[in-house]
């Protein structure tokens, strides 16, 4: 399958998700999902990217953040999977690619969009059936983002409080924390595509100042979800869809 491209441009917030090589369940153990949550710390003080969230997974990752220099989120990305990866087959003894092929990336808006992307971030494990709340799951930036035990450091959490235009961290605690409440107890917890194979998620005019950065790139197409979220895609869809079933994480 060809490879996804990726559209990087400073100042713009990327949902960014990479998945283990023929889709195995590398990250199984909690000790490897800590071990990844280390690069990625080391990673975010060498390069100027600000994360807002992530969630590892047991076959693959989720991040999001934004960089304000060209090159800087792709470097951030291949310093942690490419030293991740190398370190995990040296231990294990194990040979080839550890990732499947490149990362993919989806230009989030802000307001609203980045709302819904946070939560559905956080709710991976949840969809998974692993556990029944993010809170549950120590590999993810859920604990981060209502303030609670477990905190990561290297979350950029005041700059998101800025872009989410909140008066404190407190209230995007607050906030967060009813978001997934309220999905939960909807039971409204399906995949949602589009926030892993689009190119950018948002309103119309955030799409349009999207499709006039990038239209020499690539032919696209626009569209809107049944709820109403609007997205542009490649005319081809080229990032690989998950499957379900598989070994559930430990």
């Amino acid at each position: 399958m060809p490879r996804s491209n990726r559209y990087i441009l400073p100042g713009y917030v990327y949902h960014l998700t990479h998945r283990c090589h023929d889709r195995k369940f590398l990250l199984q153990r909690r000790a490897d999902r800590l071990e990844y949550r280390l690069r990625i710390r080391e990673a975010v003080r060498i390069y100027r990217v600000s994360l807002f969230d992530f969630c590892i997974t047991c076959n693959h990752v989720h991040l999001l953040g934004m960089c304000d220099r060209l090159g800087d989120l792709s470097r951030f990305m291949k310093r942690v999977a490419g030293n991740f990866g190398q370190a995990y087959n040296i231990r294990t003894g194990r040979c080839g690619a550890f990732w499947s092929e490149r990362f993919h990336s989806t230009m989030i808006d802000g307001g609203e969009h980045l709302w819904n992307c946070l939560r559905y971030i956080d709710l991976n494990m949840v969809r998974a059936g692993v556990v029944s709340h993010p809170e549950e799951w120590d590999a993810c930036g859920y604990q981060t983002l209502v303030g609670a035990q477990g905190a990561v450091d290297f979350l950029d959490i005041d700059r998101l409080v800025g872009m989410l235009q909140l008066p404190d961290r407190q209230s995007l605690a607050r906030m967060h924390r009813e978001r997934v409440r309220l999905r939960i107890e909807a039971q409204f917890l399906d995949r949602e595509e589009v926030w892993t194979e689009s190119i950018a998620v948002g309103n119309e005019e955030f799409l349009e100042r999207v499709a006039r950065a990038i239209k020499w790139r690539k032919k696209i197409r626009k569209g809107t979800t049944k709820d109403g979220t609007g997205y542009i895609r490649e005319a081809v869809v080229e990032y690989e869809r998950g499957k379900g079933g598989g070994p559930v994480c430990p």
